[in-house]
């Protein structure tokens, strides 16, 4: 079972560097899923660990391939410090058979049921070399730094001081980074002042727990079916939307078209970038009942928005000519739903000339206090300990008739 998940990986679209396939081969996942069957341990899913009392997912075991991921993102080696956040056991038992005999891996998470958990299930499948700590990630973990690498599982608002400071120099952290409602796993190295990126990858995880936590800012409507998120601002003047959903939609087309199945994950980072009011939608429906806004006939909506003072928009499909095609748009609701929903399409055509298929955005994060200076076709977004710069590359000549200039973020 463990030689089918290196397999897997490669068929998912990415090669594995030898220790990390090596790694994989040879820890047996299924000890660190002791509650599931063998098939599910295996599964290309994550495993439950614990539930939050209101029944929240608060720990899991990821998917293999988004631990090949991150894996590959770290470039660990023989020998190397590597401090995990968010314990489950066996991340840190492939982490482990990298570093080999002369390596310190050092795994954290601030419930004292999930470290238990791993302890018993490290020690269970041969990897007693591991130390396994209970406390706050916010502060990291002082006593074995400092660290080659700082691998975080579990989904993160910002980056602490210490993460950064615990860091060896030209050390990395790859860090799960919640950026305006939008994840990524981002690998970033220390360089003088900074943290430069120098990869990205789709992913979800579980939100961070303790210092580190952040709630978002939500907005409920249609009897709190509908929901905006604003996860690195807020709503300024809420009450403007109220009543918003009661009137009809004023729907945008845009002309580009994507194939069923294909993937755009760099179009929401775009338009978190390029709109100032982009939010995430989300809606909370009773299977078969109407959630209470609309799409085209056959279409569907994404969790995409965009808001304007008294009015939002937000991202959907319809039908286009040829099986399995369809086109972007959007769907607008109050006074001005309507240019809302045309800031969006105009935004996809964007997209779709200057940057779909070709060279994804650059990150950075600075300090808090360090001046950030935000070039064209940028967005800064500010947190509680630093500034994470989204960049995106110059297109060119078609770049001179980019709709978006600098911006702050919302």
């Amino acid at each position: 079972m463990t030689t089918a998940v290196a397999a897997e990986c490669e068929r998912w679209g990415f090669p594995l560097p030898a220790p990390v396939e090596a790694a994989l081969r040879a820890v047996p996942r299924h000890l660190f899923a002791p509650e599931v069957p063998l098939e599910k341990a295996y599964a290309r899913d994550i495993v439950e660990v614990k539930r939050s009392e209101q029944g929240a997912l608060i720990s899991t075991m990821s998917a293999p391939e988004i631990q090949a991921m991150q894996l590959v993102q770290a470039d660990i080696g023989p020998g190397m410090r590597v401090l995990e956040v968010g314990s489950g056991g066996y991340n840190a038992a492939l982490i482990a058979e990298i570093v080999g005999p002369t390596g310190q891996v050092t795994t954290m998470d601030i419930d004292p049921d999930v470290t238990s958990r791993a302890r018993r299930c490290l020690d269970a499948a041969g990897y007693p070399q591991v130390r396994v700590v209970t406390a706050d990630a916010e502060h990291g973990w002082e006593d074995d730094a400092p660290y080659d690498r700082v691998m975080v599982t579990v989904g993160a608002w910002d980056i602490p001081p210490s993460w950064r400071e615990q860091l060896a120099e030209r050390g990395r952290i790859v860090v799960p980074l919640r950026m305006k409602g939008i994840t990524r796993s981002l690998a970033l190295e220390r360089t003088n002042d900074h943290l430069v990126g120098l990869s990205q990858g789709v992913c979800g995880f579980v939100k961070m727990q303790g210092a580190g936590a952040h709630d978002e800012d939500l907005w409920l409507a249609n009897g709190e079916r509908i929901g905006l998120r604003f996860d690195d601002a807020n709503l300024a003047h809420p009450d403007r939307l109220d009543g918003v959903l009661t009137g009809p939609p004023a729907a945008a087309w845009s002309g580009v078209t994507v194939a069923s199945g294909e993937p755009f994950p760099d179009l929401p980072l775009w338009m978190a970038t390029a709109l100032p009011g982009f939010c995430n939608m989300t809606v909370n429906t009773p299977e078969g009942e109407d959630p209470g806004i609309e799409s085209a006939e056959g279409g569907r909506w994404f969790p995409y928005a965009v808001v304007e003072d008294d009015s939002f928009a937000y991202l959907s499909i319809r039908p286009a000519a040829g099986e399995g095609v369809v086109e972007f748009g959007a769907h607008g609701y109050g006074p001005h739903g309507d240019e809302v929903a045309r800031s969006i399409v105009e935004q996809v055509q964007v997209w779709d000339r200057d940057y779909r298929g070709g060279p994804g955005p650059r990150f950075s994060v600075w300090r808090i206090d360090h001046h950030v200076e935000v070039p064209p076709k940028s967005v800064v977004i500010t947190k509680q300990h630093t500034q994470v710069a989204i960049s995106w590359p110059d297109a060119g000549p078609r770049g001179q008739r980019m709709q978006a200039g600098p911006r702050r973020g919302h």
